[in-house]
């Protein structure tokens, strides 16, 4: 497989964000998957209700668009309205022909560091194995990475592949605490973990937690950084050779050892 990571800066306007996911698309040209953010549809700092669509509105129609007309599978965050006024933190995989492949609604909500998610998101309660580029995909967003039990519960479903979608709040460690959380999933699963986090905001003044700290990575089931995006936009298709987990598997079993 060849996998796109797509660092994009994600701004107040869906339209410019869609025009960014087109121009990182061309950038991916022969890619087999791309992956975006965590709230590709609109940035966080935003009052995100009057934004949320259904799954059929606008933004994911356009989004299964582009992916049917490139031929590229395509993960991207959306919001979408929920039943009690609030929204859902939605990741949506699209298949090559542009076909939803399946949803995931973000389980864990970032109520820490003086933010609280929970009061704008719903959260949701399913973990989510997606069939897409030939891969069983396991999908993770952003404050998830933080609860191991999730990642176990996608490879106990026969996730081959964990991809992690984010919008990282910035703060003291938080660079650290991404890539130290995302290679740890990546050891503990004996799997791919690819992570695409948004680049930087860097909007003056802030509003609300500031999001982004780039350094999207990609990590082989020992652990090896294989890409990282470093802090600004960029778009790297990396090669992703699913069979490389079986090696390590047969030196390392440690999913094979557990006693709990």
């Amino acid at each position: 497989m060849r996998a796109a990571l797509c660092q994009i800066d994600v701004t107040d306007d869906p339209a410019a964000n869609l025009a960014a996911v087109r121009t990182a698309l061309d950038e991916a040209a022969g890619a087999d998957l791309a992956i975006f953010p965590e709230a590709t549809l609109i940035r966080f700092g935003n009052s995100l209700k009057p934004f949320a669509e259904p799954l059929d509105g606008p933004f994911v129609t356009a989004l299964r668009a582009e992916a049917a007309a490139r031929g590229v599978a395509v993960i991207a965050g959306t919001f979408e309205p929920s039943d009690d006024g609030r929204v859902h933190n939605t990741v949506v995989a699209i298949d090559a022909a542009g076909a939803i492949a399946g949803t995931y609604r973000k389980i864990h909500l970032f109520d820490a560091f003086a933010y609280k998610e929970s009061a704008t998101v719903a959260a949701g309660d399913e973990p989510v194995v997606v069939e897409l580029a030939g891969a069983r995909i396991g999908l993770i967003t952003c404050y998830d990475i933080r609860f191991p039990e999730l990642a176990r519960a996608l490879v106990d479903r026969g996730a081959e592949l964990l991809v992690v979608t984010a919008a990282w709040a910035q703060g003291p460690f938080k660079e650290e605490h991404w890539t130290t959380l995302v290679r740890a999933r990546a050891i503990e699963n004996t799997l791919w973990t690819l992570a695409v986090d948004r680049a930087p905001d860097l909007t003056d003044p802030p509003r609300g937690a500031r999001t982004g700290v780039g350094r999207s990575l990609a990590v082989d089931p020992m652990g090896t950084i294989t890409a990282d995006l470093g802090p600004f936009p960029a778009v790297r298709t990396v090669p992703v050779d699913l069979s490389l987990t079986a090696r390590v598997r047969s030196v390392l079993p440690s999913l094979t050892h557990r006693r709990l």
